[in-house]
């Protein structure tokens, strides 16, 4: 018996935190976005709008005109860069990982990148998924 009920009080547990979780995932106006997640988009999106914004445990997920999707951190440093099938903008690429993708893979565009405590995960447009370190140094690859 109290097993069931221990059971019962974890699985209550969970359900309160997964719908937390949905609930935490709302729009906001882009007016209210920090300022230098605007200038992020004004300055690597020429002619790029932000069409949506919403704000998810702390951070901004925003959609673009073009399609692409950024988040931002609380602060509106950008985390991720979604582009799908374009290259995302080349001045957010570290050096050492343009250099890399450049030499090994030359018929291909990054189409996001996206900052991890490690480093960076990248994405090709032929789908493989390159890890590099903070330093820029490969670290695996998944076809």
């Amino acid at each position: 018996m109290k097993q069931i009920k221990i059971f019962a009080m974890a699985l209550v547990c969970l359900m309160m935190v997964a719908v937390n979780a949905m609930a935490d995932d709302r729009p906001v106006p882009v007016q209210s976005l920090p300022a230098a997640a605007k200038q992020f988009v004004a300055a690597n999106f020429p002619g790029a709008t932000i069409v949506y914004a919403a704000k998810d445990d702390g951070k901004y997920e925003t959609t673009l005109s073009t399609g692409a999707k950024v988040d931002f951190t609380r602060k509106g440093a950008w985390d991720k860069v979604d582009c799908h099938t374009v290259a995302v903008p080349a001045a957010i690429v570290p050096a050492a990982i343009a250099a890399y993708v450049k030499a090994s893979f030359p018929n291909t565009v990054i189409t996001k990148i996206d900052k991890e405590r490690y480093g960076y995960e990248i994405e090709l447009s032929n789908d493989i998924e390159l890890k590099f370190n903070h330093a820029g140094v490969l670290m695996t690859i998944d076809n």
